[in-house]
Protein backbone atom coordinates (compact mmCIF):
# COMPACT_ATOMS: atom_id res chain seq x y z
CA UNK A 1 0.00 0.00 0.00
CA UNK A 2 0.94 3.11 -0.89
CA UNK A 3 0.85 6.90 1.64
CA UNK A 4 0.31 10.13 0.72
CA UNK A 5 -0.21 13.24 2.71
CA UNK A 6 -3.31 15.40 1.41
CA UNK A 7 -4.21 18.62 3.15
CA UNK A 8 -7.83 19.76 3.72
CA UNK A 9 -8.53 23.11 4.84
CA UNK A 10 -4.67 23.45 5.91
CA UNK A 11 -4.43 20.45 7.79
CA UNK A 12 -2.53 17.43 6.76
CA UNK A 13 -4.00 14.18 6.56
CA UNK A 14 -1.87 11.32 5.61
CA UNK A 15 -3.52 8.42 3.87
CA UNK A 16 -3.10 4.87 2.42
CA UNK A 17 -4.31 3.76 -1.05
CA UNK A 18 -3.80 1.58 -4.04
CA UNK A 19 -0.31 1.89 -5.38
CA UNK A 20 -0.07 3.97 -8.68
CA UNK A 21 -3.19 5.78 -7.32
CA UNK A 22 -1.11 8.35 -5.30
CA UNK A 23 -1.74 11.22 -7.70
CA UNK A 24 -5.33 10.53 -8.21
CA UNK A 25 -6.32 10.79 -4.51
CA UNK A 26 -4.13 14.34 -3.99
CA UNK A 27 -5.94 15.16 -7.00
CA UNK A 28 -9.80 14.25 -5.05
CA UNK A 29 -8.74 15.57 -1.65
CA UNK A 30 -7.18 19.18 -3.73
CA UNK A 31 -10.84 19.00 -5.47
CA UNK A 32 -12.36 18.52 -1.88
CA UNK A 33 -10.00 21.35 -0.39
CA UNK A 34 -12.04 23.80 -2.68
CA UNK A 35 -15.22 23.20 -1.73
CA UNK A 36 -14.37 23.71 2.29
CA UNK A 37 -12.28 26.29 1.16
CA UNK A 38 -15.57 28.01 -1.06
CA UNK A 39 -17.62 27.04 1.98
CA UNK A 40 -15.39 28.77 4.52
CA UNK A 41 -15.25 31.93 2.76
CA UNK A 42 -18.80 32.22 2.83
CA UNK A 43 -19.71 31.32 6.29
CA UNK A 44 -15.96 31.83 8.14
CA UNK A 45 -15.12 29.93 11.02
CA UNK A 46 -18.30 27.63 11.31
CA UNK A 47 -16.38 24.29 12.72
CA UNK A 48 -14.39 21.43 11.09
CA UNK A 49 -17.20 18.51 11.36
CA UNK A 50 -19.87 21.66 10.04
CA UNK A 51 -17.67 22.70 6.64
CA UNK A 52 -16.62 18.64 5.98
CA UNK A 53 -20.36 17.29 6.12
CA UNK A 54 -21.48 20.72 4.20
CA UNK A 55 -18.72 20.20 1.69
CA UNK A 56 -19.59 16.20 1.14
CA UNK A 57 -23.57 17.60 1.06
CA UNK A 58 -22.26 19.58 -2.22
CA UNK A 59 -20.21 17.08 -3.95
CA UNK A 60 -22.95 14.42 -3.22
CA UNK A 61 -25.45 17.34 -4.67
CA UNK A 62 -23.20 17.50 -7.61
CA UNK A 63 -22.72 13.59 -7.73
CA UNK A 64 -26.50 13.17 -8.12
CA UNK A 65 -26.88 15.57 -10.90
CA UNK A 66 -24.35 13.64 -12.70
CA UNK A 67 -26.11 10.59 -11.97
CA UNK A 68 -29.41 11.98 -13.36
CA UNK A 69 -28.06 13.36 -16.55
CA UNK A 70 -25.99 10.15 -17.16
CA UNK A 71 -29.00 8.58 -16.81
CA UNK A 72 -30.99 10.67 -19.32
CA UNK A 73 -27.92 9.87 -21.62
CA UNK A 74 -28.20 6.29 -21.40
CA UNK A 75 -32.51 6.81 -21.99
CA UNK A 76 -31.53 8.65 -24.91
CA UNK A 77 -28.86 6.25 -26.45
CA UNK A 78 -31.14 3.32 -25.26
CA UNK A 79 -34.04 5.16 -28.16
CA UNK A 80 -31.19 5.56 -30.46
CA UNK A 81 -30.22 1.68 -30.42
CA UNK A 82 -33.98 0.66 -30.80
CA UNK A 83 -34.35 3.32 -33.34
CA UNK A 84 -31.05 1.93 -35.23
CA UNK A 85 -32.11 -1.93 -34.79
CA UNK A 86 -35.52 -1.07 -35.65
CA UNK A 87 -34.33 0.56 -39.56
CA UNK A 88 -31.74 -2.42 -40.00
CA UNK A 89 -34.91 -4.70 -39.93
CA UNK A 90 -36.96 -2.59 -42.06
CA UNK A 91 -34.05 -2.48 -44.48
CA UNK A 92 -33.26 -6.29 -43.93
CA UNK A 93 -36.92 -6.87 -44.56
CA UNK A 94 -36.68 -4.42 -47.80
CA UNK A 95 -33.61 -6.30 -49.20
CA UNK A 96 -35.73 -10.24 -48.66
CA UNK A 97 -38.64 -8.69 -50.26
CA UNK A 98 -36.03 -7.23 -53.45
CA UNK A 99 -34.22 -10.30 -53.70
CA UNK A 100 -37.52 -12.45 -53.79
CA UNK A 101 -39.15 -9.93 -56.56
CA UNK A 102 -35.83 -10.22 -58.41
CA UNK A 103 -35.80 -14.03 -58.27
CA UNK A 104 -39.39 -13.57 -59.83
CA UNK A 105 -38.52 -11.52 -62.53
CA UNK A 106 -35.49 -13.45 -63.40
CA UNK A 107 -37.81 -16.57 -63.93
CA UNK A 108 -40.33 -14.66 -66.15
CA UNK A 109 -37.06 -13.39 -68.42
CA UNK A 110 -36.18 -17.18 -68.07
CA UNK A 111 -39.50 -18.44 -69.53
CA UNK A 112 -39.70 -15.75 -72.07
CA UNK A 113 -36.56 -16.56 -73.29
CA UNK A 114 -37.19 -20.46 -73.34
CA UNK A 115 -40.62 -19.68 -74.94
CA UNK A 116 -39.01 -17.69 -78.00
CA UNK A 117 -36.29 -20.06 -78.49
CA UNK A 118 -38.33 -22.62 -78.44
CA UNK A 119 -40.34 -21.14 -81.54
CA UNK A 120 -39.92 -22.63 -84.93
CA UNK A 121 -36.66 -21.59 -86.64
CA UNK A 122 -39.63 -20.67 -89.84
CA UNK A 123 -41.79 -18.63 -87.19
CA UNK A 124 -38.47 -17.04 -85.74
CA UNK A 125 -37.60 -15.56 -89.72
CA UNK A 126 -41.18 -13.86 -90.19
CA UNK A 127 -40.59 -12.14 -87.12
Amino acid sequence: MAQVTVTIDGKAYRMACEEGQEGHLIDLATQFDRYVSHLKSQFGEIGDLRLTVMSGIMVMDELSEVNRRMAAMEAELSSFRAGRDGALEDAQRREEMLTTALGELTERLNGITRKLTARPAATRQDS
